[in-house]
């Protein structure tokens, strides 16, 4: 037992809390804002201008959230634009207010000053087979009215978009590591399928939890952390950092 004990505090160590320590140093040495008064929210210049732009089209980002939360977590959300629409509709899910907002910032946006990283996309008429289903998934989330949001271990802005690529298994994604949340069963299983349908999940309340799927990988979530591996793209996965590899 004993034994056991080192060994689980050495993992504990090696696989987490030395990554966190990383990034967290990596964050005091940046000279970031510190605030969202003082933050950058505008374009980051990723998508065309709608309205010359006439095939339909879906993205997926994800941005590194601000202050110390950026340490260790990613802010998710979804864009979509019909064919001939003049303009993007972004969704996200936020902590103020009721809490899935539309188009509330520019759809490429920057968070917290942090380029989005683009985790999806889907253009023309893969586009458009995507978007009712996407707009239905959004829709039939749970999680909608003033106070249905928690910071952790969710549901909150990653837990929306995991929600809804649940909800769509032909997008065939995963989101980012660091999408603290995305584990939360925001459809109050703690055992089932992965949003892809190609694995199995098991999650205790959001709090610890492993995922094995073909998309996804195999993680193991500890209080929200993600510590796992990549087998179709090969790659590490590690708390604050997220995804190494190809």
């Amino acid at each position: 037992m004993l034994q056991f004990a080192k060994k689980t505090l050495l993992a504990f160590i090696v696989l987490i809390a030395l990554p966190l320590g990383g990034r967290a140093a990596i964050y005091w040495s940046e000279d970031g804002p510190r605030s969202w008064r003082t933050a950058d929210w505008s374009s980051a210049g990723l998508l065309p201008p709608a309205a010359r732009h006439k095939p339909a089209m879906v993205r997926i980002y994800s941005a590194r959230t601000g202050r110390w939360k950026g340490i260790f977590a990613t802010h998710s959300w979804i864009v979509i634009k019909e064919a001939g629409a003049r303009r993007f509709d972004r969704y996200d899910k936020v902590g103020w207010g009721r809490p899935v907002r539309r188009n509330s910032y520019p759809p490429d946006g920057r968070w917290y000053s942090n380029w989005p990283e683009q985790v999806f996309a889907a253009d023309g008429a893969a586009a458009a087979r995507l978007i009712p289903k996407i707009r239905k998934g959004i829709k039939a989330y749970p999680y909608t009215e003033r106070g249905d949001y928690r910071l952790w271990p969710g549901p909150n802005s990653n837990t929306f978009v995991a929600a809804v690529l649940a909800a769509v298994p032909e997008i065939h994604t995963a989101l980012p590591p660091t999408a603290l949340g995305k584990d939360f069963p925001h459809d109050g299983r703690w055992i089932g399928l992965t949003p892809s349908r190609t694995g199995f999940r098991f999650s205790l309340g959001g709090y610890l939890g492993l995922t094995v799927g073909w998309v996804e990988g195999l993680e193991i979530n500890v209080l929200g952390l993600v510590v796992g591996i990549d087998v179709r793209r090969p790659g590490i996965k590690l708390p604050g950092f997220g995804r190494i590899g190809v």
